[in-house]
């Protein structure tokens, strides 16, 4: 029997979630689980729902300056949760 080179477990997950399909959907529920470390914990501490539908990550702010100053940084954010994932998941970020 030929040996084959060992592959990490992540390699392994990766390759069998890519098979079913399921990628998408496990990057799209890391990027809702990214949220508090993207935006810190102050701005956590107002966060009250987040959910991705569609490539597009809907968070509700309970505090309505933040909520203004966070519409400002939309882009940036998407940004940087995709750089954390580490390809393109999001396409936009909606602040309710």
């Amino acid at each position: 029997m030929k040996r084959t080179d060992p592959k990490s477990v992540n390699q392994i997950i990766d390759e069998y979630l890519s098979h079913e399909g399921l990628t998408t959907t496990v990057d799209e529920q890391r990027a809702a689980y990214l949220w508090p470390e993207v935006v810190g914990h102050v701005i956590n501490r107002y966060t009250t729902r987040r959910y991705v539908d569609k490539g597009v990550l809907h968070v509700y702010i309970s505090s309505a300056p933040l909520k203004q100053e966070l519409s400002f940084c939309r882009e940036r954010l998407t940004a940087d949760i995709n750089a954390a994932i580490g390809r393109p998941v999001l396409t936009g970020i909606v602040i309710h």
